[in-house]
């Protein structure tokens, strides 16, 4: 099973396939996951398995870590490409997330002016306002959007604790007014003998739709990179991939897909 639970409240820096040079901000506890989904391809396992004991570190816990890591790499590097929220769960569900990036973009203007503040959300909490402000106020606003199926939605990324409507959701990322970006998760196989294969017109054909409506800055889509709590599934193949990129592509957005 996947037990990859990543430090906090800063970790890295990782080469990150679709970023560069990335330094991990995980606003979730050190020793566990906390998600408003509980994606069967989750590289932290399953939310059940790995229940927290320890609490979200404070703001103030997070800044100074930060400044520290910071203050580090300037001395010692590498350069950061990105200051990227990613880590054990959602970072959005920290209360005091709006906060939290007001503190990084000031970290990152006193020490790496030119590195790009990103968050990886799954978009569960766009509707609360200081959730959209303040990734109105990142570089890079990465929305999950792996389908517009409902069905799929719920055997896939499973909502967790959450009412999710996903129509909902891309009402939400429309709010940003282009000011997003759309990360799409593409991938085969089975899970408890359902198929999971969102690769045909089925599922690519409504979603593209969504897309262009959306109108975001990118869409990045990918695949499974690294050992999932579902052993069914499988990655899409690269050609696969660069079919959906190019209808993309053809559709008027800027496209890339990570293998």
């Amino acid at each position: 099973m996947s037990t990859i639970i990543y430090p906090s409240p800063v970790f890295g820096p990782v080469h990150s396939r679709r970023l560069g040079v990335s330094l991990g901000i995980n606003l979730m506890p050190g020793d566990g996951k906390i998600c408003t989904f509980d994606c069967i391809y989750c590289e932290c396992g399953f939310n059940g398995d790995h229940r927290p004991r320890l609490r979200q570190p404070s703001r103030s816990m997070v800044a100074e870590a930060l400044e520290e890591k910071l203050k580090d790499m300037r001395e010692n590097g590498p350069i950061p490409d990105v200051l990227t929220f990613s880590g054990n769960g959602e970072p959005t569900c920290h209360p005091h997330f709006a906060e939290i990036i007001d503190d990084t973009l000031r970290l990152r203007d006193k020490y790496f002016p030119d590195a790009k503040v990103s968050v990886f959300t799954n978009a569960t909490l766009l509707h609360l306002d200081k959730v959209h402000d303040a990734l109105m106020r990142v570089d890079n606003n990465i929305v999950k959007l792996d389908t517009v199926n409902p069905n799929y939605i719920n055997k896939v990324d499973r909502p967790a604790g959450t009412l999710y409507d996903v129509e909902q959701v891309i009402e939400g990322v429309k709010r940003f007014k282009g000011h997003a970006i759309i990360q799409t998760m593409f991938m085969q196989g089975t899970s408890n003998g359902v198929d999971v294969d969102n690769t045909g017109d089925e599922y690519v054909n409504p979603w593209l739709e969504k897309v262009r409506e959306i109108a975001p800055e990118r869409v990045m889509i990918y695949t499974i990179d690294r050992e999932t709590p579902d052993r069914g599934l499988r990655k899409a193949p690269r050609e696969v991939l660069d079919k959906i990129r190019d209808r993309v592509i053809s559709a008027g957005i800027p496209c890339s897909a990570s293998y």
